[in-house]
């Protein structure tokens, strides 16, 4: 079923904060990663235990977009977005953090990165919040 999903740096402004996201890069046949291979994003296995373990620890999460960018569309490619701050002194970071990377910033989950975004960067896209920003870019593309 058809949704409008919110692109992550649009949730950073909108929460006034950095923000925490989780991508789920896929192996190709060469045992590279890459980010924009489509995939059943509903039933990826490793998608579905982060889900698990997100929902069993009570941590809201909901899906989300890329960074919005006015030269290319892209669907959905099974982002999340975690709304827990980056604050390294949170307790509900610090158990994100050790369930998905080692003491050295390795990740454990293989499929799995977590990322983050700086309030900074997202607003270099403030612009497309003005009333009809992509209303008026659709009639454009």
């Amino acid at each position: 079923m058809p949704m409008i999903l919110e692109h992550i740096d649009a949730i950073a402004r909108k929460k006034g904060r950095d923000v925490l996201f989780l991508d789920f890069p896929q192996k190709m046949i060469d045992d590279e990663y890459d980010f924009f291979v489509d995939a059943d994003w509903d039933n990826l296995p490793v998608r579905l235990q982060v889900i698990a373990w997100l929902d069993k620890n009570q941590i809201e999460w909901s899906e989300c977009g890329h960074v919005a960018n006015e030269n290319i569309m892209c669907g959905y490619r099974g982002r999340i977005y975690i709304d827990v701050p980056f604050d390294t002194e949170n307790s509900v970071f610090q158990k994100l953090s050790s369930y998905f990377e080692t003491q050295d910033g390795v990740m454990k989950i293989d499929g799995v990165v977590f990322c983050y975004l700086p309030l900074d960067v997202a607003m270099q896209n403030a612009h497309h919040d003005e009333p009809g920003f992509w209303d008026r870019w659709a009639e454009n593309f």
